[in-house]
Formats: structure tokens, sequence, C-alpha cells
């Protein structure tokens, strides 16, 4: 991409706010106005840096923190990406249920396996409570309910219900949502603009009921993980608020901290 087609706002005055965060915040509007699509390459940073009146050092900071949030990506001696949702991305910052390993062999990693989706529903219903709060809607207002089974290994292990609102994905339909050709955070991005950035989760421990029993194979009453997960776009609005419910009979939930 060429700098000529991006609109820069040259930073004058930065007043109290460090520049490269004023730096940030530029490059986020730009990306956020679709000016700069997901998948595209950003301009030359010495042009960039040049656009904004600013020195490379103050731009890479800028850049730096965005790559951090994902919302760019670095490809070697090709450049500086906008952030494009796959199923490499998926994996890595999305999906966190692994195998559990066997302590027979505790030197031998498990192979990290996409999970096969599976719809089992796709409706149009009226907000509850938990969902008009997650989504800042009010209750009542119209939501997409889709109902996800996702296995591993031939095996059932997590159900997703997933609830988006209707204003924000004018047009989502069922069809459009199985033809999908990556995940479903891709169709948001590609189909409706929205990029989810980041997500918040909240886990508990619960019993089975008999959806859950039905739709996992578990018994009815055995314990399962609910992972409550809202995810979130730019200025920290929410995109969709999902239920995930885990068996971890041979399963675990993993978190990588760093």
């Amino acid at each position: 991409m060429k700098i000529d087609e991006l609109q820069f706002t040259v930073l004058t005055q930065p007043g109290a706010a460090p520049l490269y965060r004023l730096v940030k915040r530029e490059l986020l509007r730009v990306i956020e106005s679709g000016q700069c699509r997901p998948g595209l390459s950003l301009p030359n940073e010495a042009d960039i840096a040049t656009a904004f009146g600013v020195s490379i050092g103050t731009l890479r900071r800028a850049v730096d923190e965005l790559v951090h949030e994902h919302v760019l990506v670095r490809r070697q001696g090709r450049g500086t990406y906008v952030a494009l949702h796959n199923s490499d991305r998926f994996m890595f910052q999305f999906f966190h249920v692994e195998p559990r390993p066997d302590p027979r062999y505790a030197d031998v990693v498990p192979k990290r396996e996409y999970p096969m989706v599976e719809c089992v529903a796709f409706e149009r219903e009226r907000a509850s409570e938990a969902d008009a709060t997650a989504l800042r809607i009010q209750p009542g207002e119209p939501v997409f309910r889709i109902d996800n089974r996702l296995s591993l290994g031939g095996r059932a292990v997590v159900h997703d219900r997933i609830s988006v609102a209707v204003q924000m994905f004018k047009g989502l339909t069922e069809k459009r949502l199985l033809d999908r050709p990556s995940t479903i955070y891709n169709l948001y991005q590609t189909d409706f603009g929205i990029t989810v950035l980041r997500a918040q989760e909240r886990t508990r421990a619960c019993a089975a009921d008999a959806t859950m029993s039905r739709l996992l194979g578990v018994a009815n009453g055995m314990p399962v993980l609910e992972v409550h997960r809202l995810a979130l776009t730019f200025g920290e609005k929410p995109v969709e608020f999902r239920v995930s419910t885990v068996n971890t009979l041979h399963h675990d939930y993993v978190s990588v901290l760093s």
C-alpha cells in the first residue's frame, strides 16, 4: 500500500500524552476506518514517520505495541501487515483446549489439533439479561444465537453458545455462517468489517445439564468447565458474547502466561 492512499494527520501538538501513543491512536483510526484493510501491508515505515512528522523510533514504538496487541503482524523481509483472522491466529490466541498429556510419557508434547466445528442451531432470538449486559444492548433486542459443537480426535469436547447483536451483523444467515471459508472471527472481519482484537474470559465449574449431556455425551450432573467470553473490537466495543462448556475428562483448558 502506498502512503498517498492513506489519510494521516500530522502530529504537531502532542500535548500531555507521549507522542508514540498519539501515533498509535492515529494508526488505529486509519485501520478502523477501513483505509488499510486486514491482510494489507502498511506503507514503508520511513514514509509513515514523515507523514506523521515523527522519528522512526517513535513510529516503531507505536507499531511494536500494535503488534503485541495482534492488530498488526510483522513478516520477516516483507513488511508489516494489518492482522487477518485465520486458523493459525485462532489456535494461537483464541482456542485453549488441548488433550491432557499422558504422565507416562512426560517428554511427549500432545499435538495441538484444530477442532471440527458443527453448527447445531442458528436462531434469531431476543437478548436475555446476560446478553444485554455483555453486548451493551437493551434486553429483548434481537440477537443471533449460534450453537456450535467442537470435536477433537473424533470426540465432542466443547459446546459454544454464541450471541451477537443483529444490529451489528445485518445480513448474517445460517448459510453464510456455514459456507464461511475460515474461522467465525474471519467472517466477522471480512464480511462485516468487525475485527476481534481481544477477549475477556471468566471460568467456573458447573454440572452438565440434560442438554450438555446430550451434546457432549457426558453423564447428567458430571462436572464440566464453563467459560464466559466477551470478544472486543476497537474502542473496547463488545462484539460477541460466548458461553463455552468444556468436557475436561480428557482435555485441559490451557492458559500460557508470559
